[in-house]
């Protein structure tokens, strides 16, 4: 699925146009940046978080002509899913982590 089949998708089920849907996917997506860039988090119940994580520095290697090189420390944004979610895309690992909290 891409933008446009996403946006396609929102508007039909919110009787919206397809601008006013593109619209409210470009607020939805700058706002998480914007919170994420702060350093916020941004956690949808059931869904996920994004948040923002920092990677320390560190020694990696050239593929092609095997040397070291050094790696800068950065901040990569990071998401972390939510229960429903993962519950969704594997229900037999959820139906597993259930019976295994039942007993």
């Amino acid at each position: 699925m891409n933008r446009a089949d996403l946006v396609a998708i929102l508007a039909a089920k919110n009787d919206l146009s397809k601008v006013a849907a593109n619209a409210v996917l470009d607020t939805l997506i700058d706002t998480i940046q914007t919170a994420v860039k702060k350093g916020d988090a941004v956690q949808l119940v059931g869904f996920g978080t994004f948040k923002s994580a920092k990677r320390a520095a560190r020694t990696g290697k050239n593929p092609s002509t095997g040397a070291a090189l050094k790696i800068p420390a950065s901040t990569v944004p990071k998401f972390v899913a939510g229960s429903k979610f993962k519950a969704v895309v594997d229900p037999k690992a959820a139906k597993r982590k259930a019976d295994k909290a039942a007993k």
